[in-house]
């Protein structure tokens, strides 16, 4: 695959009839929806599931989105869907870039960028990273890229 950055993590979406909006592709909202399960699955791996945010009452809440939506996805495309952290300062700050590929031609539909803050999920404020999160987020392996802007077109 055509990937933006080394080593991706990839999860795989199969697009279902009930993601498909008027314009017959999916709708926005089911692509925002798999950042967030990519970004969910992504921590699991890497050792960390809601159990554990809330015994150690901390989460990442996400402070911006940057999507850039290059093509649509249609009922039954199957989307290999891969994240990086690729920056994490192990006190306050992450961030993670994405790019989703369709499987069948690998054309890019979509790259973004999420930043998360550390909060305590008890008050809502932000709160210093604990250990557990450090250990696995941080420090990022990548060096910070700027996003690469792509068209439909440059990646045929």
């Amino acid at each position: 695959m055509p990937w933006l950055l080394p080593t991706p993590f990839i999860c795989t979406w199969q697009v279902t009839p009930e993601q498909i909006d008027h314009y017959q592709h999916a709708n926005n909202v089911a692509y925002v929806s798999q950042l967030e399960v990519t970004s969910w699955t992504h921590s699991k791996h890497l050792g960390l599931n809601i159990e554990q945010y809330q015994a150690l009452d901390r989460g990442m809440a996400i402070s911006r989105h940057e999507i850039n939506y290059l093509a649509a996805a249609h009922v039954n495309d199957v989307i290999d869907c891969a994240t990086w952290i690729v920056q994490c300062d192990n006190k306050l700050k992450l961030a993670r870039q994405f790019q989703f590929i369709r499987r069948s031609d690998q054309l890019t539909l979509l790259t973004a960028r999420t930043e998360f803050v550390c909060i305590s999920l008890s008050t809502g404020k932000p709160k210093r990273m604990p250990k557990e999160f450090a250990n696995a987020y941080g420090p990022a392996t990548l060096p910070s890229q700027p996003q690469a802007t792509m068209s439909a077109i440059d990646t045929k």
